[in-house]
């Protein structure tokens, strides 16, 4: 793996169905589903360039160790922000070892 370690303390959240205890209403939430050790890496000028042909809201990538079950439905919270996640792509090597995450910020509602 390229660029040094995993530093950076993430929570990935799912999508769940949460019921309002006060009118019954079935509404959408989040809940906090893992907290992986992360690299965060903003694209650069040149990367974006290239990204934006075929993903133009693609802003970084988020690399974690592999794990089972991540979903491009999910996102990610870090230092107060919410980024969307555009995939889940397993590792060239072995396909499990690593997950790379492109990803853009924003606030994701489903």
């Amino acid at each position: 793996m390229r660029n040094g370690p995993l530093r950076h303390r993430i929570t990935l959240q799912q999508r769940v169905q949460v019921q309002d205890p006060v009118t019954g209403e079935v509404v959408p939430g989040w809940i906090d589903w893992a907290r992986p050790m992360a690299r965060i890496e903003p694209l650069s000028a040149r990367d974006f360039i290239a990204a934006k042909a075929a993903q133009s809201e693609v802003t970084g990538r988020i690399v974690i160790r592999y794990r089972e079950g991540v979903l491009p439905t999910m996102r990610i919270l870090y230092r107060g922000k919410v980024y969307s996640i555009h995939g889940v792509l397993p590792d060239t090597k072995s396909g499990r070892e690593y997950l790379t995450l492109p990803v853009s910020e924003g606030v994701r509602d489903g």
